[in-house]
């Protein structure tokens, strides 16, 4: 049995981590939680971008069928392209993650912190339909207490971008777990796909949730605190 949670009971040299298998250590491959990305993903403008997915865009529109000559339709290309781009794929540029504030914990705030009903707004990398929902957040100060609207921020600037719901939950917490400098982190994302709702089954009731727990919210008390602060 491998112990849960590597980031409690492992330890992480960047590339790897030490987990506990039946009592014996052994060194695993570092869960990799990065959107996938071409190597060259930040080589061309972000006018140059809009520019050719301008083009492409015509393309498809064309290809289905639609007269882009109608003053409703002529500008739809570009207006996609620059959405693309500047806003709901925003969060693949590394230029625009948000700059986070620490302070010290002065008042000696020993309990979680609960940052809850944050609105979340993605696309599954899989359809390019949206994913809307809450995140909610909590960590236990080590030393150092974050501004409050970072919070969302992190959870807006790994929202940005083509995902799926499971990989941008680990993101989240792994980052709460590095600008924090603490393990104990919990991150509960509900979220709907359209993707369920308007193909495939259609279904439109159902929703997505996913969890992320780590140091002292693998505790079965702690969480349970979490999880009430969340649903009160």
């Amino acid at each position: 049995m491998i112990s849960a949670n590597y980031a409690t009971n492992g330890k992480s040299n960047g590339n790897s981590m030490e987990v506990f298998v039946n009592g014996a250590a052994r060194l695993l491959s570092k869960p990799d939680y990065d959107t996938p990305l071409k190597p060259d993903a930040f080589e061309l403008s972000d006018e140059e971008k809009i520019t050719l997915i301008t083009e492409r865009f015509h393309e498809i529109m064309d290809i289905i069928g639609l007269n882009l000559n109608d003053d409703s339709l002529r500008d739809t290309p570009r207006r996609v392209a620059k959405m693309f781009v500047q806003e709901i794929f925003g969060g693949l540029n590394p230029a625009n993650k948000p700059a986070i504030s620490l302070f010290d914990n002065k008042y000696q705030y020993r309990q979680m912190l609960v940052e809850r009903d944050i609105t979340l707004k993605s696309f599954c990398e899989h359809h390019f339909l949206p994913i809307v929902g809450k995140a909610h957040i909590a960590y236990i100060s080590s030393g150092k207490v974050i501004g409050l609207s970072k919070l969302n921020r992190i959870v807006e600037y790994f929202s940005r971008r083509p995902q799926v719901q499971e990989r941008l939950t680990m993101q989240i917490a792994d980052e709460l777990r590095r600008v924090l400098k603490t393990e104990d982190v919990a991150v509960y994302i509900d979220a709907e796909h359209m993707c369920v709702k308007m193909r495939g089954v259609e279904h439109d009731h159902s929703s997505t949730v996913t969890t992320e727990y780590s140091g002292k919210f693998l505790n079965e008390t702690v969480r349970a605190e979490f999880l009430q602060a969340i649903r009160s």
